[in-house]
């Protein structure tokens, strides 16, 4: 029952290409971005939750100085 109204909707073909197409653009821009990024952010925030309130801190401070 489903197939036939699904087959009777006009243009439902084209939903599937749109779908595909965002999928693809997502991780397409996500690895662009992980090729591009800042390799020393990516470590200092990756240290953040595991370092003591005092450190944390002093690295975002830090960090926010030399990004900004």
């Amino acid at each position: 029952m489903e197939k036939n109204v699904l087959q009777s909707i006009a243009g439902i073909t084209v939903y599937p290409l749109i779908s595909f197409g965002i999928f693809f653009l997502f991780f397409a821009a996500l690895l662009v971005y992980v090729l591009v990024a800042n390799k020393q952010h990516l470590h200092t925030m990756s240290q953040l939750p595991l370092a003591s309130d005092d450190e944390e801190t002093l690295k975002t401070t830090l960090n926010h100085d030399i990004l900004c």
